[in-house]
């Protein structure tokens, strides 16, 4: 199945349009997309000033931070590269050798645990929210070099808890899912009962 190779104007125009929809794109992927080597696309990136993945995921997640309420931007495990507070949030991370079983050469579940837990905490619109209860369910092995796509969404609030759904996924398959009930306590300790409903 072979694809014509567009001209350099129109791939560059098209390559412009593709990231500003999905700017985690891999130079790998444009290249397969546009059917032209890794250097070309690098090429083309250089020449309209786009950044490799690496700096435009960092850029994007540098702005999210600033919107947290409930932990600190260092606190997230992953790259915050989407955030709506009190409703959903996404983070990437991509995972490294110090990260697996040396035997098996499979990722730690504590590290996947933690861009979940993580991303579910920075999603809660609430000055300090706690974990109260975690439903996990790790459903494929994960290696080193994998990137890990972390997707949260707020499914309910009642009182001061946060109902709130995370999936990772690999390559478009879902690795693990969990479900979390976090709680919002008072700036002294106790639990914060205040504000909206469901």
């Amino acid at each position: 199945m072979s694809k014509d190779v567009l001209p350099k104007k129109e791939r560059q125009r098209r390559l412009i349009e593709d990231l500003n929809q999905d700017p985690f794109m891999t130079d790998e992927e444009l290249s397969e997309m546009f059917n032209v080597s890794i250097q070309t696309i690098r090429l083309d990136r250089l020449e309209l000033g786009i950044p490799e993945l690496r700096e435009r995921i960092k850029n994007v997640a540098e702005r999210n931070y600033s919107k947290l309420r409930s932990i600190e931007g260092k606190e997230i495990i992953g790259e915050l590269v989407d955030i709506e507070l009190g409703k959903s949030g996404i983070s990437i991370l991509n995972t490294t050798d110090d990260m697996v079983f040396q035997r098996s050469r499979v990722v730690r579940g504590h590290y996947i645990f933690a861009q979940a837990e993580s991303l579910a905490l920075a999603v809660i619109d609430a000055p300090v929210a706690l974990t109260g209860v975690a439903n996990i369910k790790y459903k494929i092995p994960i290696y080193a070099g994998d990137k890990l796509v972390a997707k949260a969404e707020v499914v309910r609030r009642r009182g001061n808890k946060y109902f709130v759904w995370v999936k990772i996924k690999v390559k478009q398959e879902e690795a693990f899912r969990g479900k979390f009930i976090l709680v919002s306590i008072g700036p002294d300790g106790t639990d914060n009962e205040s504000g909206g409903n469901e």
